[in-house]
């Protein structure tokens, strides 16, 4: 995908576009509607007409009009660019074969169910899994949201669940969105967990509650690949490339901490991946098809992370005092 951008009524107008169609167009970071003609598209941008001719984009050109007045063509490059080949890209290849059976996501849920109620119970088994598969929903509506093509949810067992998306995304603000999203549909698991546990008096909807909130708040730590990681790369990138670069250096250092303190082989694993994405995010800096975040968008992107974290901290001090050794445990391991 590539893109154009230009100042029309004072606002920057990106349009991004393949070798064939307009796909999005953005203003000022929102994606705006607009409409198909026969080789060209329309809109409207603060009251100001806005057509995109399309029928000379084989040849590289694009024809740009505003307010009816005479065509300005554009040279544009419709080539794609050619991604060097990693280990990432033959591991997206072999999740995108590997995810094409929809026969895949029951065995993986299956096999998820039945190693945790090999771990623990079965009972924990279905709480754990049906908190994972609302947590990834909520990722799959935000990508619907933008008009993300997905090809939905997939449950590893041992490791959690993810949200797997055909499309890439065009925004740092789609990128916090989407992340946040996850926690956030978490949090109202908690909501209603709590809920039913006080009209029912059964402690299953509480454990509901508390487990969802430490694993969405786990999810929320500022370290990527997690959720937290995503919103904090996001908020850092689109200030200075050194400041993304520091913070995201910072959650590393955070991640390792909490794994040594507590012992979590897994999350080491996870700061691995998440280290190369923050390479591959440093040295492709120069050239980012992203849109950054302008200062409202990382203050909003900021409060939204704090909204969601303090929610499920409420939602474990809740339960703090309980008698049940479980429902306690979650806030004596964050207050550790």
């Amino acid at each position: 995908m590539n893109r154009v951008e230009l100042s029309l009524a004072e606002k920057a107008v990106s349009i991004f576009f393949n070798q064939q169609q307009v796909v999005q167009i953005f203003v000022e970071q929102q994606a705006i509607a607009f409409e198909e003609h026969g080789g060209y598209v329309s809109a409207s941008v603060e009251g100001q007409a806005l057509a995109v001719r399309t029928e000379q984009l084989p040849q590289g050109l694009l024809g740009i009009i505003v307010n009816d007045s005479d065509t300005q063509w554009v040279e544009v490059s419709t080539e794609t660019p050619k991604e060097k080949r990693s280990l990432f890209g033959l591991a997206a290849l072999g999740l995108k074969l590997f995810k094409s059976a929809k026969v895949v996501k029951a065995a993986l849920a299956g096999a998820s169910v039945a190693g945790y109620a090999w771990l623990f119970s079965w009972q924990f088994a279905l709480m754990l899994v049906a908190c994972l598969v609302v947590h990834e929903y909520g990722h799959v509506r935000a990508m619907r949201y933008f008009g993300i093509k997905t090809k939905g949810i997939y449950l590893i067992p041992f490791v959690g669940g993810l949200a797997v998306s055909d499309d890439k995304i065009v925004t740092r603000w789609q990128d916090v969105v989407i992340s946040l999203m996850g926690p956030a549909f978490g949090l109202i698991t908690s909501i209603l967990g709590v809920v039913l546990y006080y009209a029912t008096e059964m402690e299953i909807f509480a454990g509901v509650a508390v487990l969802s909130a430490l694993l969405n708040l786990f999810n929320l730590l500022p370290i990527l690949p997690l959720d937290g990681g995503h919103v904090l790369k996001s908020i850092s990138f689109s200030m200075r490339s050194w400041v993304g670069l520091l913070a995201c250096m910072a959650g590393v250092m955070l991640g390792l901490w909490i794994s040594y303190t507590f012992g979590l082989i897994l999350l080491v694993i996870f700061i691995l991946v998440g280290s190369f994405e923050i390479l591959l995010e440093w040295r492709g800096r120069h050239h980012s098809h992203l849109i950054p975040l302008d200062r409202y968008g990382q203050v909003v992107s900021a409060l939204m992370y704090v909204l969601v974290v303090c929610g499920h901290v409420a939602v474990m001090m809740h339960f703090a005092d309980s008698d049940n050794p479980i429902l306690s445990l979650p806030m004596k391991i964050l207050s550790s």
